[in-house]
């Protein structure tokens, strides 16, 4: 991916599901910071102007409710810079139709695009190595990012390809639920969006491997499966058998343009 040419941002509004949102990168505050947050505090400390930030991201979203309840609300914010991402609570439904996915997810980039904006998305890490459950939706997944980066080359939106770096599928990344980043991987999918923006500063290094972390045995690595499997499968097992989202009653925590400053990211 070619970075666009460097520029000042006036406007970045980011949209999506949970990622998006910042589970689970806490603030310190009772909600999430998450690297949507980070990348705007990146932006604006790389230029002198300020920058107005909005996050129209809300958890359990799929890419259909994305489009439909925060593109036009986005696109009347007239943003300069726009992240969109979604599609994990996509693939994790058996139904899941990609075909249909991907075509949501082009209307998004290409009018945002159309706009003159500078587009940003990033294809999923895949987990299946590590973590076995993983497995049962990797053809999804795999079939989802591939779509995803033609989606970019039609647009001209940047595709940041989080699933090529090794490094993304290191659970120590990765919340105790597998779903979401936690701090650090926030902080590494942040590090990775300011550099395809040529942000300075910001280079490559956020795709540096961890240091080897101590051996687990086959009884340590069953029982975290098992409590993986209790703690967070289950749970989300019932809740969709009973048509209940995660989302449910929830709004935006940040729907309108604000200016960014360490009180408010």
């Amino acid at each position: 991916m070619t970075p666009p040419a460097l520029r000042s941002y006036a406007r970045y509004v980011a949209i999506g599901d949970s990622s998006t949102e910042g589970l689970d990168d806490p603030d310190g505050r009772g909600g999430y910071r998450g690297w949507a947050n980070r990348l705007a505090a990146h932006v604006a400390a790389a230029q002198p102007g300020s920058v107005l930030y909005a996050n129209l991201a809300v958890r359990g979203r799929k890419t259909r409710d994305v489009r439909r309840e925060q593109l036009a609300p986005a696109l009347a914010m007239h943003p300069d810079l726009v992240t969109v991402f979604s599609g994990v609570n996509d693939i994790m439904r058996r139904g899941c139709n990609v075909t249909a996915v991907s075509r949501e997810t082009e209307r998004m980039l290409g009018a945002f695009a159309d706009t003159g904006a500078t587009v940003l998305t990033i294809t999923m890490p895949d987990l299946s190595a590590v973590t076995p459950v993983a497995r049962l939706v990797r053809d999804r997944l795999l079939e989802l990012n591939e779509r995803v980066r033609e989606v970019c080359a039609r647009t001209g939106a940047h595709c940041v390809d989080l699933a090529r770096a090794s490094v993304t599928s290191d659970l120590r990344l990765w919340s105790d639920d597998r779903l979401h980043a936690n701090r650090e991987g926030h902080t590494r999918i942040a590090a990775a969006l300011a550099q395809a923006l040529g942000l300075p500063g910001h280079d490559g290094s956020w795709a540096d491997p961890l240091p080897p972390g101590p051996a687990t045995s086959l009884v340590a690595r069953l029982g975290g499966e098992l409590r993986w499997t209790s703690e967070h499968l289950v749970p989300w097992l019932w809740r969709h058998a009973r048509g209940i989202s995660s989302g449910d009653g929830r709004t935006a925590k940040r729907p309108s343009l604000e200016t960014v400053s360490d009180e408010n990211i």
